[in-house]
């Protein structure tokens, strides 16, 4: 089973850095980065900020020590990391995915 676990960050740089470094340790097998417009409320005030989406893949098995090391290495104080099982997965990807993250 193959899971998604996305964040976000303030810059191209900061969600480069992370999927890179998640990506080097063999926690995604890849992650995508998109630019998208936030809206939230923070310590009491309105926010609006461009933030990078940071979709990562990875195996059910690696999901916990992804969010794990997405937390640790993340420049927010308050970081949104959240994960979904993906249903119906195309088997070569998934597979592709699972010898991605394979750290035997």
């Amino acid at each position: 089973m193959i899971a998604a676990v996305s964040t976000t960050v303030a810059s191209a740089e900061q969600a480069s850095a992370l999927a890179t470094a998640m990506v080097e340790r063999r926690l995604a097998a890849c992650a995508q980065l998109t630019p998208i417009d936030s809206v939230y409320v923070w310590q009491g005030e309105l926010q609006r900020e461009a933030e990078v989406r940071v979709l990562f893949k990875t195996t059910l098995e690696r999901k916990a020590a992804l969010m794990a090391a997405i937390a640790q290495c993340h420049p927010y104080e308050v970081p949104d990391i959240h994960a979904e099982t993906l249903a119906d997965v195309h088997p070569p990807y998934a597979d592709w995915v699972a010898a991605s993250v394979d750290r035997s």
